[in-house]
């Protein structure tokens, strides 16, 4: 095993897979790994080659290889549960997800925190939580939200889904507690307010409604969403217009 050779050759592949050209960064990862079969890298670009150009047989074999070599590789069973669920093979994408998220929080444990891995993570809860928001299982969408944004704090929108969860389960204080609390801590996110007015409006609580749109209007006097809310809660008589939708 020539390891500069493979080493020049994995430099080379991803230079070409960063410019898309993934025609010559598959040669070169195909080349690498017949200089060394066990190599993770490789395996882990040739299948997200396969997933990109909808070779998802290949795909699901390519990141089966790199857990084969590297069971804790967390970025590959993200995307092979990905995989598995698009192709239905929803028993055994969660399967693939729940060993991998066994792992990062035995990283996390350990000490080792990639926020890169844990946006991932967070994404695929989020998934979780919109499909069970869908079947109006609620109380498992919170669960799923919840975790979502324990791993990526800087997504908001997830706390207003937990926020229309509750409100969804007629847990309107609750719903309040949660999109307040957002409000407080970060009080120059707009949707915040758009939330909290439609939730006050929801509870025929318009003069309140209207103060947080107005609000909105009061920094940014363009803003369109805060405007057409506004304009509908003076017919409110007329309007029906609900936060949890």
């Amino acid at each position: 095993m020539d390891s500069l050779k493979i080493a020049e050759l994995m430099s080379k592949g991803r230079e070409a897979f960063s410019k898309n050209d993934l025609k010559t960064a598959s040669f070169l990862f195909n080349e690498a790994v017949d200089y060394d079969p066990n190599c993770t890298e490789a395996f882990f670009y040739l299948a997200n080659i396969f997933h990109m150009r909808g070779e998802l047989g290949k795909a699901v074999r390519a990141f089966n290889r790199v857990l084969e070599l590297d069971p804790k590789h967390t970025e590959a069973s993200i995307s092979l549960s990905v995989i598995l669920n698009d192709i239905g093979k929803y028993e055994d994408a969660r399967e693939v997800f729940e060993k991998a998220n066994q792992h990062l929080h035995l990283d996390q444990k350990q000490g080792v925190v990639d926020q890169h891995i844990n946006k991932k993570f967070s994404h695929k809860h989020f998934e979780l939580a919109e499909m069970y928001a869908t079947y109006q299982r609620f109380d498992e969408a919170i669960f799923e939200y919840t975790k979502a944004s324990q791993l990526d704090p800087e997504n908001l929108e997830v706390r207003i889904k937990i926020a229309k969860a509750f409100s969804k389960k007629g847990l309107t204080s609750k719903a309040f507690e949660e999109l307040k609390k957002l409000k407080n801590e970060f009080p120059a996110y707009t949707p915040a307010k758009m939330a909290i007015g439609l939730l006050y409006y929801s509870a025929g609580n318009i003069l309140e409604a209207q103060s947080e749109w107005q609000s909105i209007l009061y920094k940014e006097p363009t803003h369109q969403e805060a405007i057409m809310y506004l304009n509908l809660s003076k017919n409110a008589s007329e309007t029906n217009f609900n936060f949890t939708n």
